[in-house]
This record gives C-alpha cells, sequence and structure tokens, in this order.
C-alpha cells in the first residue's frame, strides 16, 4: 500500500477521482487510460460499458493491469431502475429496493447476496447502494421506489441487512444520498433542488438512516441539494462546508465521503474547478467525473497547480489520500 508521502502530488489528485469512460472498450479512450497511469482512485462503470459478461471481466483485468495503484472499481447496481447490466439481461434483472423491501428482510438480504455475487464475479469492489433516502415526497421524481421506505426506521432496518451483506461479500457499499433526497420535488441531475426543512425535521427523517448507520458505512455519497437549514448561500451539499462538517463532527462519520456525479445540474451553477475547490475544502474526498474526458483531465491539472500556489491546502488532500487508502487496505484492493 502506498501512503500519501510516497507519492507525487499529481498521483494524489488523481488519487481523488473517480472517472468513467465513454466506449465499450477502455484502452479506445487515451484521456482514461492516461488516468489509470496516474494514479486514478476509481473508476465507475455504466450500462454503456457493459455488453457481454466475459468480455467485461476482460476490461476490469485490462483496467488493473494498467492502473499505478489499485483503483476502486465501481458501479450503481441498486435494483430495479437503476441497473448497470441491463444489457446483460435485456433489461431489469433485480428489484427496486421499494419492491424488495415489501418481500420482506429475508428476501433483501437475499438479493443483496445476488447483486454481490454477481460484481464479484465482474471483477467490481464498489457499489453505490445501498440508498439511504426516506422517500417522504410523491412527487420526487428521482428517488421513489429507489427507497426502501417513507419510514426511516423501515430504510434503516434493510440499510443495515444491505450493507452488512455486502460487505461480508467484499463489496464497498456506499450509503447516499447524504443529508437525504427523499423529500425534494426535482430531479437533481437536471437542476439542483431546494429543501426548506428545519434541521430538526432533517435529522428526525432524513439524516436519521445515515446516524443510524454511520459506524457501518465505510463511504458515503453527498447530494447535489441545497439544503437551507445549512446554507443561506445556493450551494448544494455535495460541497458545503456546513454539510460535509456536520457529517463529520454531529453524524460522527470517519469513512470516505464521495460527491455524486459531477457533471449533474444540481452543481452546475459553479464551473468545474470552483465546485472541486469549495469540495475539497468542504471535506469531500472523492469526485466522480462520469467521463474522463481532456476537460476533466485539464481540471486534474488546474486543481493541481492550485495546490502548488496554495490556493488549495495541501493538508486536505493528504487527508483525503490517506482516508481513501485506510479503505483500500481494509478491502485489499
Amino acid at each position: 500500500m502506498n501512503t500519501a508521502d510516497n507519492m507525487t502530488l499529481e498521483q494524489k489528485i488523481y488519487g481523488m477521482f473517480i472517472l468513467g469512460y465513454e466506449e465499450e472498450n477502455p484502452k479506445a479512450n487515451a484521456g482514461f487510460m492516461k488516468a489509470l497511469q496516474s494514479g486514478l482512485g476509481g473508476v465507475i462503470f455504466f450500462t454503456r460499458n457493459i455488453t457481454d459478461k466475459e468480455r467485461f471481466r476482460d476490461t476490469v483485468n485490462v483496467i488493473k493491469q494498467n492502473s499505478l495503484y489499485a483503483p476502486f472499481l465501481s458501479i450503481d447496481q441498486e435494483g430495479g431502475r437503476v441497473e448497470r447490466t441491463l444489457n446483460l439481461y435485456g433489461g431489469t434483472h433485480y428489484l427496486s429496493a421499494r419492491s424488495a423491501a415489501k418481500k420482506g428482510e429475508a428476501f433483501v438480504k437475499q438479493q443483496t447476496q445476488w447483486i454481490s455475487q454477481e460484481l464479484n464475479y465482474l471483477g467490481l469492489n464498489m457499489n453505490f447502494a445501498p440508498v439511504l433516502d426516506v422517500d417522504t415526497n410523491p412527487d420526487n421524481p428521482i428517488i421513489a421506489d429507489r427507497s426502501y421506505s417513507s419510514d426511516p426506521d423501515e430504510v434503516i432496518k434493510f440499510g443495515k441487512i444491505a450493507v452488512d451483506t455486502y460487505k461480508q461479500n467484499g463489496i464497498i457499499p456506499v450509503g447516499k444520498h447524504f443529508p437525504g433526497h427523499g423529500d425534494a420535488n426535482i430531479d437533481s441531475h437536471l437542476d439542483m433542488p431546494v429543501l426548506d426543512l428545519s434541521l430538526e425535521e432533517l435529522e428526525q427523517i432524513h439524516i436519521k438512516p445515515f446516524k443510524a448507520l454511520v459506524n457501518d458505512l465505510p463511504a458515503i455519497m453527498a447530494a447535489h441539494i441545497h439544503y437551507k437549514a445549512f446554507d443561506s448561500e445556493k450551494i448544494p451539499a455535495s460541497i458545503s462546508k456546513n454539510v460535509l462538517n456536520y457529517l463529520r463532527n454531529t453524524v460522527g462519520f470517519n469513512g470516505v465521503i464521495i460527491s455524486d456525479d459531477m457533471v449533474m445540474g444540481g452543481v452546475k451553477r459553479f464551473s468545474s474547478f470552483d465546485a472541486c475547490k469549495r469540495g475539497i475544502l468542504a471535506g469531500v474526498n472523492m469526485f466522480i467525473y462520469r467521463n474522463a474526458d481532456e476537460k476533466t483531465l485539464s481540471l486534474i491539472e488546474q486543481i493541481t497547480n492550485a495546490v502548488k500556489t496554495g490556493e488549495i491546502p495541501q493538508e486536505k488532500i493528504d487527508e483525503s489520500i490517506n482516508r481513501i487508502q485506510t479503505l483500500k487496505k481494509v478491502y485489499k484492493t
């Protein structure tokens, strides 16, 4: 395991990114291959990358062989609407969280076991699941049946089963979307939802599952939603110092904080550099970008230069790398 001490600054910055690639064959993307060889921290796979099971296994091996450091190999495989293996089965293969929960605890455990086994077979080690959002808004266009329930205690019960099952199978579960996406009425892929809930209401309902599972979760994904209870400035939780300090200091989370995809509409009011700079200062450890294109690689270079000039403190980078490497060590990636 490489420590922060023997990595170059550029390698550390690359180590804070989880990148995807547009093609089925990663070797067709020169920027992505450069990122792997420069110390990329993680890879995220989408439906477009997975068209054949055996070919994809070979692809994962190619990625491992071309990586300077072993990356997180991640996917959004929730079941229901959010599955990245649609091409393998000609459609949805697993039940949504809500439908699985209706079948009971044993079924949620069984389905999580099936998903874990599939991810193990494909060579992956991180799943952006379970969804710990409490579905309190019937008009929510993006969460709905991705949530186990509208009752926080039910979300905790089923979320705990999923988290434990993933971990038992060597898959890193990432709880999402802190501090709770369930009451939004706008899709954060398109624009930034604004939630005007009191801190007390957030704590009693939406933050409750994250708080209950804080010691079980190795990683948490932050939402691109503005919460008025935390910030008067219109800034998403994903890059908010107030929200992420609260997650660390009040909720007591000690794992890796990962942003939602940074090309989503919920964070678009900021330039990529400004969003990442704010995120690093706020305490984000890893940023997801779905495409390792020229723009993204240029952003990584920009951040590296900003650390060199002191615009971004070096200690924030080292703190993130140490958290990331601690997690990789636990899961032997």
